[in-house]
């Protein structure tokens, strides 16, 4: 589209490196986050042919006959939306195995072939995946960030800097996705979340499963928005429905597949029997998050506890996003103890490293704050490198060995 904004994608050295030793490559993230236009920027400098599966008669034709149609590609080839035809995976294996060529195929799919194991297990050993998420902070900034390095360093150095304030529930409203982001703030920004809601549970649901009450879907979505950033209650999710509990728990699993839906697993020890084990629910963008409940940048800013919510899955998108291309395999976690101690984030990297993050929308801070991170740090010893309070306040300080207050926009700021 002329005139649209091209953000940096910091996922694109990722994808490359992957391309020059996997013969399958699949970016699979939600409808609209950017996965096509990574493809074919990426797919045109190194000579790929472009083939989408939204397009009827190339769906319907390998659909009709998948090994003919493998058969047929060129040498080089981009498949969009892949899971539009799953019988294509086992084509594309006996392909990849009669002539192993890294870099053949690049797929993109809008749902997460990880959650359906006939797919991953298909092109296990032939495939990478990288996930691609809507648009980061630090990539709307066009600023590479260091937030993460720093955490797991331990390096945050004291300094002042200015409050968010306002900016900041503009920002937890306007979410990541690129088409959103192109239309005006409000009215037609939650229009355009309305409408692309509408057509994932009009398309991608429908070719995923046979579900006979398609309508819940997006009623499931605006009251789950309600509980993001909260323990998952299966059972509140089912209260307003005709529907039984795993019913309702099968939709959840099915708006995860498509990438509206995250589970945060609880952090745990064996030694620890004290721990909660309920994930945690988040919506996968705050901007559809507050579209499904019809508030905006002024209302957010009125309602502090809805705040709290929307700016902890806020804060987990945007560490979710920058991990998505970090050189470190990084996993994520939240921690609460029977006792309700609680940190919102853990972050594992390897076997033993771990870092936690607490987030507040307060401007202002006191020590009972580290209470959870003082916690973590009891239990995990040499393991815990560092824990912050992620805060809308002006100063960056200690509370302590290895604890430190950090404002929120260091988050796509950090040096």
């Amino acid at each position: 589209m002329p005139g649209t904004p091209r953000y940096p994608r910091y996922a694109e050295p990722r994808l490359i490196e992957a391309l020059t030793d996997s013969p399958v490559v699949l970016i699979h993230g939600p409808r609209q986050s950017g996965k096509t236009t990574l493809a074919q920027a990426v797919g045109e400098r190194l000579g790929y042919a472009y083939q989408s599966f939204d397009d009827d008669v190339a769906r319907l034709a390998a659909q009709a006959d998948p090994a003919g149609f493998v058969a047929g590609l060129p040498e080089r080839a981009i498949l969009d939306e892949v899971q539009r035809v799953p019988g294509l995976f086992s084509a594309l294996k006996s392909a990849v195995d009669r002539e192993r060529v890294a870099g053949r195929f690049l797929l993109t799919g809008s749902a997460n072939v990880l959650l359906v194991p006939k797919l991953a297990d298909s092109l296990a050993g032939r495939m990478q995946i990288l996930r691609l998420h809507p648009l980061a902070q630090s990539e709307l900034a066009r600023r590479q960030p260091r937030f993460l390095e720093v955490l797991f360093g331990g390096g945050f150095k004291t300094r002042r800097t200015e409050r968010l304030g306002v900016e900041l529930s503009e920002r937890i409203v306007a979410g990541g996705y690129p088409a959103a982001l192109l239309r005006a703030a409000g009215r037609r920004r939650a229009a355009w979340y309305r409408d692309y809601l509408d057509a994932i549970a009009q398309r991608d649901v429908r070719d995923l499963a046979r579900i006979s009450a398609l309508d819940a879907l997006p009623r499931l979505l605006a009251l789950a928005a309600g509980q993001t950033a909260r323990l998952l209650n299966v059972t509140d999710l089912a209260a307003p429905f005709q529907l039984s509990r795993p019913t309702i728990r099968d939709y959840v699993t099915l708006l995860e597949r498509v990438f509206l839906l995250e589970s945060l697993p609880p952090w745990h020890s064996n030694r620890l029997s004290r721990l909660i084990k309920t994930p945690k629910l988040h919506l996968g963008d705050t901007g559809l998050a507050c579209a499904l409940l019809g508030v905006d940048a002024a209302a957010l800013q009125a309602d502090r506890p809805l705040l709290g919510q929307l700016l902890e899955t806020f804060v987990f998108q945007e560490l979710r996003r920058q991990a998505s291309w970090h050189e470190d395999s990084l996993r994520f976690f939240h921690y609460r103890d029977k006792d309700g101690v609680e940190v919102d984030i853990v972050i594992e990297r390897g076997a033993r490293d771990l870092v936690g993050v607490e987030v507040k929308a307060a401007g202002t801070l006191s020590a009972a704050d580290f209470r959870g991170l003082r916690r973590l740090r009891e239990i995990t010893g040499k393991r815990f490198l560092g824990g912050v309070v992620l805060y809308d306040g002006e100063t960056r300080a200690s509370f302590g060995e290895r604890l430190h207050a950090v404002p929120l926009r260091a988050l796509w700021e950090s040096s």
